[in-house]
């Protein structure tokens, strides 16, 4: 696998030998998660399941920014706590991430929980002569910093004209920025400075520090972190430790609406939790990975019913196959090989599965060996989940085209179930996860079919659908074979019924 370098610009394989260490810089708990929020964590979700899938050991960092400026100003105007709005949001957080099948990071670091490390740090810059004390707090030197604007491929001199940088009159240059903010109000804490509060880059520097060391593999996060954010940590990680601070860095494009970024500052937020009431996770996820992940995807309804479109055509290949391999409603085993808990140990890696399609019968062999071949050739080139989603789209082309073949020419039980293992591996990869049925259901579901099929033996063709009807009402739609007749469990989209986002 080869990911492309932010900070070279070239594609570097990870060095997956020993454990692979992924910091992810997450949110900032003042307000519901976005669907841009949720498209990073989603590419980094497929990340770790295709190196898991494949083998490695990985181990997620996704941390918390629970204080900031931003934080204080919602929690004053809603007369809150600080403490306790950020609460009240990483909850949110957890619910929105959990919904959409988000395997849980090996720990989610908080700022406000890791204020001595973030203390010991500065005190390291300020021995060093890489930081320096203001009447307002104190300020990383950007100027004794020579690799400063590397990742953000920019001059200083470029820089230092941006909008984007605050002036201070007890700043040294207008690029440095502050590692420690003198407040007495709000929440803050004691320094050998002064009482104050952390900066927002120091504080994902100490903590990737603590919990992946001095240098780590990836680090990652949204385009728009790129400067100042992990420009500004790659300055002060570095100049700390004297090492590079991660081996690679990878940015996920914006999520867009008409073309404009979306955000909370712009007001034309889509949240994680309204987009889940109204179109499901399995289609937010095709959605958040329908591009390649370093390019931006336009949030709009046509494409997200497009989309609702496709995962329908996936539920019913899943369900056929079922049908083919001798299955009654989705097994108990669905899944599991591939780690299908939703939580699975901190840093375990999930079961190496075979690494050549089997050989399935002359209906499905060559259709499932390019789609498996094409769906980890993608991945392989820079995690490219807009061609890995054609390849798992391909199988289910094959097997729904398969589903009509007469009886005669059907594929064996054991070619099914060879399909249905990289029908799983390929959405467990993707964190793809089909609606299940409660066991206990199943037989009443099979009785009402047989008692269908009776019906319509006899001409009673109105009592047959109405039952039909009963199912549908249910999510149970029945699809009729020359073979017997097929039910497929469809997931609860609230935008399909409605006709809209």
């Amino acid at each position: 696998m080869r990911i492309r370098d932010t900070l070279t610009g070239e594609k570097r394989r990870p060095d997956t030998s020993g454990t692979v260490g992924i910091y992810v810089c997450g949110v900032t708990v003042y307000d519901e998660a976005h669907v841009g929020h949720a498209r990073t964590i989603i590419v980094f979700d497929v990340l770790r399941r295709y190196l898991q899938s494949r083998g490695a050991t990985v181990k997620m960092v996704q941390n918390f920014t629970d204080v900031d400026d931003k934080i204080i100003e919602r929690a004053s105007a809603q007369g809150l706590d600080a403490t306790e709005l950020g609460g009240r949001y990483i909850t949110r957080y957890f619910e929105d991430s959990d919904a959409l099948n988000v395997m849980r990071a090996a720990t989610y670091p908080r700022a406000t929980e890791h204020i001595p490390e973030i203390l010991e740090m500065i005190q390291g810059l300020l021995e060093s002569g890489a930081a320096y004390v203001t009447r307002n707090g104190v300020y990383f030197a950007v100027s004794g910093f020579p690799g400063y604007g590397r990742l953000s491929k920019k001059r200083t001199e470029e820089l230092r004209s941006g909008a984007r940088v605050q002036v201070d009159e007890h700043k040294r240059d207008p690029l440095d920025f502050a590692l420690w903010k003198f407040a007495g109000s709000g929440p803050f804490w004691e320094s050998p400075w002064g009482s104050g509060r952390p900066g927002w880059h120091i504080e994902c520097s100490a903590m990737s520090l603590k919990y992946l060391g001095e240098s780590f593999e990836i680090h990652g996060g949204g385009r728009d972190l790129i400067f100042p954010h992990h420009e500004n940590e790659i300055a002060q990680s570095e100049a700390f430790t004297s090492k590079p601070l991660a081996r690679l860095w990878m940015h996920v494009g914006m999520v867009t609406i008409g073309g404009q970024k979306m955000s909370k500052s712009l007001g034309n937020m889509r949240s994680v939790r309204l987009a889940l009431e109204r179109w499901g996770p399995n289609v937010i996820r095709l959605f958040c990975l329908s591009a390649h992940y370093a390019k931006p995807v336009d949030h709009s309804d046509e494409l997200l019913r497009g989309i609702t479109s496709r995962w329908r055509q996936a539920e019913a290949a899943y369900h056929e196959l079922l049908h083919m391999a001798g299955c009654d409603g989705i097994p108990q085993g669905y899944l599991r090989t591939w780690g299908a808990k939703s939580h699975p140990e901190p840093g375990k890696s999930e079961r190496v599965p075979r690494t050549t399609p089997p050989s399935t019968g002359r209906l499905f062999g060559d259709p499932v060996r390019r789609a498996v071949e094409a769906f980890d050739g993608a991945l392989d080139d820079d995690l490219n989940t807009h061609m890995a989603l054609d390849a798992f789209f391909g199988l289910v082309r094959a097997v729904n085209a398969t589903a009509s073949v007469p009886a005669v020419q059907a594929p064996t039980a054991g070619d099914a179930q060879d399909v249905l293992y990289w029908f799983n591996r390929m959405a467990w990869v993707l964190g793809l996860r089909m609606s299940e049925v409660p066991d206990a259901d199943i037989p009443g579901i099979r009785e009402m079919i047989n008692g269908r099929e009776e019906l319509r033996e006899q001409g009673r063709y109105g009592e047959a659908d109405r039952i039909r009807d009963g199912l549908s009402r249910t999510g149970i739609e029945l699809v009729d074979h020359g073979s017997g007749t097929v039910w497929i469990k469809r997931e609860h989209i609230a935008a399909e019924q409605a006709g809209t986002g």
